[in-house]
């Protein structure tokens, strides 16, 4: 089918009236009157790779500036595409359009107008697929999985809030580059306490180095050694283009990278929260080997440990720890933690404007403001990364800047108190805090509400109270809450009124077991 008349046609809609398609119902619509333009069932797509290209293209090119419908027109990407669709290997396609557009006029206007080139490529991709799926045709049979970062799409959202605002840490980098340097392989431990910036560190170097990674997250559930290997498994697989290496461990699939590896090149796989590591007594945390290849490193974060928690053992690798809490890193730390604060007060768009007004209001000199909120935050990220949003949004609007809360733990006893947990504790409130800690993982509104046997709306204004505290994300459609920060998790459980000893908190028990089995006797049915 000749692919013309078409880029053509999705142009002429998209200067004059691309303004127009302000909602997905109308876009939805202009994709479908397209469709039928050039003669395709928008239900049932063709079965050939050149009728699902054209058919793919028409769903993602609606409203597309001009340069990227004239990217697609091109034989050879056209052809590049479908190499990396049946080879799985996207990462090769998004350097084979690179390689084409280098020198021409479309990379200048790519740049010019500030198109993510990777991400609309993967979105292309992720179309094919799924018009490729409802073909229902077998010449398109293994579907890859499409994405074009070299990172995985699980942390991709995660990194991209970590790195949003990051601000120093070149110490640990270059910490890190020693290392490596001086070393042909090893262990390197960042270790510091919950909100000083760990997480954020490890995100900057995936996103600056596109290394492997692997982001432990306790309240998600992501946090055991098989899913680990799962995933840096299939990591390394794609980024070295492995064969039969699907169910290796991890050091037979280091020892085959490392035969891959060119010279001067090395492999750096990122590791973040050990510490939250769910794991049974016995080796290493992870499984991460007590020995590697040449040219291999890793790069852990992690808190504070006894060294019986430590369970790191590799004898004959270089193993070395930056902890940030050390009297050398101190000043470091406090000079990265000003240089946050005056992102948000001259960068930031969401916040740079009220945080101003609340300065001005009080008649607070900003340097005053900075090295005051500051010394406040005890160099802790999480702690501003609360209490700036908070002050910008009116949450501190009856204190003064000497009145703000010091510290983490203090920021989240201020929180308590004013929700009045210790003096009133109010019964729903403790009841659904109590169902997040117990749980540990991302539950729907609805499933809150049938445990605590309470109207779901009701359940919704209550998260909305404790919603800078609690993370939301989409599974299977549904909006999933559980707590934001293992660090407000501790909180949570030192809490006395939290302690399931109490009576009220038995029966909430009683309800999460009752709330399994009514979940596995429906199971059961179907």
């Amino acid at each position: 089918m000749n692919i013309d008349p078409v880029v053509n046609l999705l142009k002429s809609i998209a200067k004059p009236t691309a303004f127009l398609v302000i909602n997905q119902a109308q876009r939805n619509e202009t994709v479908v009157r397209t469709l039928k333009q050039f003669n395709f069932d928008p239900v049932q797509p063709p079965k050939d790779v050149d009728g699902v290209y054209v058919y793919s293209l028409i769903e993602y090119g609606v409203d597309k500036q001009e340069v990227m419908l004239n990217l697609f027109r091109e034989r050879e990407i056209k052809n590049a595409f479908w190499s990396a669709y049946t080879s799985n290997n996207p990462l090769g396609f998004y350097k084979e359009v690179e390689k084409f557009l280098q020198g021409k006029d479309s990379e200048f206007d790519i740049r010019l107008m500030r198109i993510e080139l990777r991400s609309q490529l993967e979105e292309f991709g992720e179309i094919f697929i799924k018009v490729a799926k409802r073909s229902k045709s077998k010449e398109f049979e293994p579907f890859p999985e499409w994405n074009l970062d070299e990172y995985p799409a699980e942390f991709k959202s995660l990194i991209k809030e970590k790195i949003r605002s990051f601000c120093g840490r070149k110490f640990v980098f270059e910490a890190f580059k020693q290392f490596c340097d001086k070393n042909r392989n090893g262990y390197f431990t960042v270790v510091g306490d919950a909100g000083m910036g760990k997480s954020a560190i490890a995100a900057k170097y995936v996103w600056d180095n596109k290394s492997p990674c692997y982001f432990n997250i306790r309240s998600d559930g992501r946090n055991r050694a098989e899913l680990f290997l799962e995933s840096i498994r299939k990591q390394l697989i794609k980024r070295y283009q492995l064969q039969n290496d699907q169910k290796a461990n991890l050091a037979d699939l280091l020892e085959q990278v490392s035969k891959k590896l060119t010279a001067g090149d090395h492999l750096v796989i990122v590791v973040d929260a050990l510490d939250e590591v769910e794991q049974e007594a016995g080796g290493n945390l992870l499984d991460l080997p007590p020995s590697l290849p040449e040219c291999v490193y890793f790069l852990l974060t992690r808190r504070p440990y006894t060294i019986d928690k430590k369970r790191l053992s590799a004898p004959d690798v270089p193993v070395e720890e930056l902890d940030l809490r050390g009297n050398q890193y101190v000043n470091l730390s406090r000079e990265d933690i000003k240089e946050y604060i005056r992102f948000f007060l001259n960068v930031d768009e969401d916040y740079k404007k009220a945080l101003r007004q609340w300065i001005q209001d009080r008649k607070v000199d900003e340097n005053d403001f900075v090295e005051q909120v500051a010394t406040k935050s005890e160099n802790n990220f999480m702690y501003l990364r609360y209490v700036l949003p908070g002050i910008a949004e009116g949450k501190y609007n009856d204190l003064s800047l000497t009145e703000l809360p010091d510290g983490l733990e203090q920021y989240y006893q201020t929180h308590w108190v004013r929700m009045k947990m210790d003096t009133a504790p109010k019964k729903m409130m403790v009841i659904i805090l109590f169902i997040l800690v117990e749980i540990g993982t991302p539950i729907p509104c609805e499933m809150i509400a049938n445990i605590a046997q309470q109207e779901e709306y009701d359940v919704k204004q209550v998260l909305n109270e404790w919603v800078e505290y609690l993370k939301q994300q989409k599974i299977d459609g549904d909006t999933c809450y559980s707590i934001y920060h293992a660090s407000f998790l501790d909180f949570l459980k030192s809490k006395p009124v939290l302690d399931t000893k109490r009576q009220l908190l038995k029966e909430v028990n009683q309800h999460i077991v009752d709330y399994w089995e009514r979940e596995k006797e429906e199971d059961d049915k179907d």
